[in-house]
Order: structure tokens, then C-alpha cells, then sequence
């Protein structure tokens, strides 16, 4: 299951459990091996990007395929690359495919006005993959070996916020929780049109509860951060949008 991480650039987590930080935009895509599957979360921002991620995790794993991912929420540096990956089952949370299909003129819109080439904004729309599964409160997922848990944990950052947590290991290795943008390490907090303020606070305070106190907790920007980050965060997110 354990496999050489950052010989291939990415950053070992756990056992089976790493993750990336892309360029441009400094956003995660996390893996999640077990026996007899792979789960990516996000997909990077462009198709061309999802290639490289996919060439990637095949190295890494010998040949063997993502199998499911997960997409944290709709904006485009986190789901424009899920077309590079046939076959695999795509997750997220309810109305998530909603959004894909009212915003997909929008979503070309931001790409390109954050740098991403036209003309490959307009192809990775035109094959912009919706989820298969909904996740409306909590999906098991076992991957052979492992079960991890998706969690639709907001609204927050956006109305659609889906986080996933690897359990701990019976020897004591902690968790790793997955964040999305509910949480950004290496810039303020995000909080566009989309953004539901009101309710982000208790967002973070459910990511609390399912890593608890010793989890490792991966923002959808920036580095690794622990639950003092995560509470701290909730705090000021409470006091920007004077919410308890």
C-alpha cells in the first residue's frame, strides 16, 4: 500500500495517504490507497494538469488507475482536470451537479480571468465531469483494506463543500482529514459569491469533530495544519462575518 511519495513530487501523509500541491494556484489533490482501489480528491485546474496528476498516481502505483475521486466543491482549479481520468466514479456533494450545469459559462469565465489559457478552459468545460454519487451526509467508501468517509460538511466556502476523512490506524497514527477550501493555510480564507458565511463556522467545527484533536488537517491551499490552525481559523471566520 505505501509507496515512494515524493520521488514523484508528492508528500506522504499516512500510510497509503499523500498529496500534491500544484502550481499556479497552490491547490491539493490528495491520494488515498487501499488494496484494490485509489482515490483521488480534486483533479487540479485543466485537463492538461489532470494528465500529469494521472501519470503521476500510475507511477507511483505500478500501472494501477485512479479509481474514484472526490471533488471538494465547483471551482474550477479543483475540478477541470476530472475528465483526464475515465472510469473513475466521481463523488460530491448534493447539488453539486446543479451548479457544474447552471455555471458552466462561469466557470470558463474565472479559469481564464485566473490565467488559465482559453482555449484550455474551453475544452476542460466541454467535458466537465458531474458526479455520479451525491454524498447528501456521510458515504463509506472501501477501498480494500481501508475505509474512508466522505463527509458533505458544509455549506461554507461554497454551498457544496465536501471534505474526506482517513480514519487513524490501530497503532495510533493519527487521521488526515481533507479539507477543500474550507480551510486555506497559505492565504486568507476565500469567501466569493458562493461563499455561505453564516454557515462556514460550524463547517469547521464539524471537520473538528471528525479528525478530533490529533488529526492532520489539509487545507485546500497551502501546508498541512493541525486542529489549533483549524480552530483558530473558525474564529476569525466567526468574527469576519460576526457569526458565533
Amino acid at each position: 500500500m505505501d509507496v515512494g511519495w515524493e520521488e514523484f513530487g508528492w508528500e506522504r501523509l499516512a500510510a497509503g495517504v499523500g498529496r500534491r500541491r500544484l502550481p499556479g494556484w497552490d491547490a491539493t489533490v490528495g491520494l488515498v490507497v487501499g488494496d484494490g482501489a485509489a482515490l483521488l480528491f480534486d483533479a487540479g485546474s485543466t485537463l492538461r494538469e489532470g494528465a500529469e496528476i494521472r501519470a503521476q498516481v500510475q507511477g507511483l502505483l505500478g500501472g494501477r488507475r485512479v479509481t474514484h475521486i472526490a471533488l471538494s466543491h465547483s471551482h474550477f482549479d479543483h475540478v477541470l482536470g476530472a475528465a483526464a481520468f475515465a472510469g473513475a466514479q466521481v463523488f460530491g456533494a448534493v447539488g453539486l451537479d446543479e451548479v457544474l450545469t447552471r455555471e458552466r459559462d462561469a466557470l470558463r469565465a474565472d479559469a481564464v480571468r485566473e490565467g488559465v489559457a482559453e482555449d484550455e478552459a474551453g475544452e476542460a468545460v466541454d467535458v466537465l465531469v458531474h458526479p455520479h454519487h451525491l454524498v447528501c451526509g456521510e458515504w463509506t467508501l472501501d477501498l480494500g483494506g481501508r475505509q474512508v468517509l466522505l463527509v458533505n460538511a458544509g455549506p461554507g466556502h461554497t454551498g457544496h463543500d465536501l471534505a474526506l476523512l482517513v480514519p487513524g490506524a490501530a497503532d495510533g497514527t493519527p487521521g488526515v482529514v481533507f479539507c477543500g477550501d474550507l480551510v486555506e493555510e497559505s492565504g486568507e480564507p476565500q469567501a466569493g459569491p458562493d461563499a455561505i458565511p453564516s454557515r462556514w463556522p460550524a463547517a469547521l467545527d464539524r471537520l473538528l469533530e471528525l479528525g478530533g484533536e490529533g488529526a492532520a488537517y489539509v487545507p485546500g491551499h497551502g501546508a498541512v495544519v493541525d486542529a489549533a490552525f483549524v480552530r483558530a481559523q473558525r474564529e476569525e471566520l466567526a468574527r469576519r462575518f460576526a457569526v458565533s
